[in-house]
């Protein structure tokens, strides 16, 4: 949670917004198998849901204490909190009004249904989560979306892929690795600053 909010700035970059880094449990997760970290279920069912559950007590507790606009809830994380950021779509997805998963992909049991704007941001030579299976995840979001097969370029490393519902896909794919690229916070609050909740 420490090294996140160290490292993302969010509440510093968009100072106006509640923003909440949640704590992973230990967990053994697939990028380090033979070790336990911070981290969050990538399927539905997987610990008991635990981690849905605490998201929901997380999203009631915020609601209790502060003023939520119901129309700016999002999610992003980076690696396995990209992946939980995905199963948050799938499950709990009318709820957000944008994703922004970060070197992560869409598990096989994760179906997403409610179209969402999404900036996906991936590496190339990503050797923890798979640099096609990032893509694949990105072209299923972009089904879903209604978006343009053929995107437009959004500046270096950018495409934006428009959308008929007015949910866009825009991926920002980097030449590096796994790694939650300079500039990534800046980017990811420019994309959720213009969207709203679509029902």
């Amino acid at each position: 949670m420490q090294e996140a909010a160290d490292a993302m700035q969010f509440q510093k970059l968009w100072p106006e917004a509640i923003v909440i880094y949640m704590q992973g449990l230990r967990t053994r997760i697939y990028v380090d198998p033979l070790g336990f970290h911070s981290g969050w279920q990538q399927e539905p069912g997987q610990f008991g849901d635990r981690d849905l559950k605490f998201f929901d007590v997380v999203l009631s507790t915020v609601r209790m204490k502060f003023l939520v606009d119901e129309d700016r809830i999002y999610a992003t994380g980076f690696s396995n909190g990209g992946i939980f950021s995905y199963l948050l779509w799938a499950t709990r997805g009318k709820i957000f009004a944008a994703i922004a998963p970060v070197a992560a992909q869409k598990f096989p049991a994760v179906h997403l249904t409610v179209p969402r704007p999404i900036l996906h941001i991936a590496g190339q030579q990503d050797s923890v989560v798979p640099f096609q299976e990032q893509l694949q995840s990105i072209e299923i979001a972009r089904q879903l979306n209604g978006s343009q097969e053929k995107g437009d370029s959004c500046g270096q490393y950018c495409t934006a892929y428009a959308s008929s519902i007015g949910a866009p896909v825009v991926s920002y794919i980097h030449p590096g690795g796994h790694v939650y690229p300079p500039g990534a916070s800046e980017m990811i609050v420019s994309f959720f600053k213009e969207y709203r909740r679509r029902e």
